[in-house]
């Protein structure tokens, strides 16, 4: 999904150059005024990847800096991501469904095992975000549909 993600981001660049405008449009795209933007709910999905992952491994997850800016910089860190989960091995998160798993929230920590975790948070969460944006890309006229999404 991380792989969509990067996809569609390209075919939004394309999809403003074409129609002249400022792909920075896209990357402050809001479904709704109190909604989070399209670059922030990237952001959210790579970290929910990455966090989670790591967790899952027992290891710390990397810290990234929220500060793309553009439809490039956004790719840049979806990419990032993705090496990041690549390098962690299976072994490490074989035998995680157990694990406990701490979430540090803004107001406290939520305390998991590592198949709850999955399935009740870490899952869900990341698809909320990445169907978002494939939302926010749609609403902005970006003529995609699912099987841009499920990358058939």
């Amino acid at each position: 999904m991380l792989g969509t993600l990067s996809a569609l981001l390209e075919k939004g660049l394309k999809f403003a150059v074409e129609k002249k405008f400022d792909p920075v449009v896209l990357v402050n795209a809001r479904l709704a005024p109190d909604m989070l933007p399209l670059s922030r709910q990237i952001q959210i999905a790579c970290d929910l990847a990455k966090n989670s992952s790591s967790r899952l491994a027992g290891l710390e997850p990397p810290r990234f800096e929220d500060n793309e800016s553009t439809i490039e910089e956004l790719r840049t860190r979806i990419a990032r991501t993705i090496d990041h989960v690549k390098s962690i091995p299976a072994s490490a998160i074989d035998g995680s469904e157990d694990r406990d798993v701490k979430i540090p929230l803004r107001d406290g920590t939520l305390d998991m095992k590592g198949l709850a975790f999955l399935r009740s948070w870490a899952l869900p969460n990341f698809y909320f975000h990445v169907v978002t944006t494939y939302a926010l890309l749609r609403h902005n006229g970006l003529e995609i549909g699912k099987r841009d999404f499920l990358a058939m």
